[in-house]
């Protein structure tokens, strides 16, 4: 999705095709705060075992195909973990965080609509329609 020439890019029409993300940006912007919102994301039990800083305690995670070991992010690593439970993502999820939760399982991976579409069983024209409209829910932005 590049602009044409001359032509700033939030005048581009998003489509179908287009990928999403995170915009880390947006949250900084907003003054809101990330790693609250991620916590909300989260079921209660796994809230209940963060520790005070989730967002700023790593933890050693083991991948369970290599067995490597890696440090990450408490909070992420419970988004992954949440992630694979069948309840993180239901069709009673509303279509904002469903999209939300989605990036932020998938290490905030872009994704194109109709990627989303797919992953969510969601028609796609319906998440074009709630990411470009005029709100920001989340941070969900086209890449640049």
């Amino acid at each position: 999705m590049q602009p044409a020439p001359g032509r700033p890019a939030t005048l581009i029409k998003p489509t179908l095709d287009s990928l999403y993300h995170i915009d880390y940006e947006w949250w900084e912007r907003s003054g809101k705060d990330l790693n609250q919102a991620l916590i909300a994301q989260l079921p209660q039990y796994l809230r209940d075992n963060l520790s005070a800083r989730p967002g700023e305690t790593t933890l050693d995670y083991v991948d369970p195909a290599t067995a490597e070991v890696t440090p990450e992010n408490e909070l992420m690593l419970a988004i992954r973990m949440a992630a694979q439970g069948p309840e993180f993502v239901t069709p009673q999820t509303s279509i904002t965080d469903a999209i939300f939760r989605s990036f932020a399982a998938n290490g905030n991976q872009p994704m194109s609509v109709n990627e989303l579409g797919v992953l969510l069983a969601r028609p796609p024209q319906t998440i074009l329609k709630m990411l470009s409209g005029r709100e920001v829910y989340y941070g969900l932005r086209p890449v640049r």
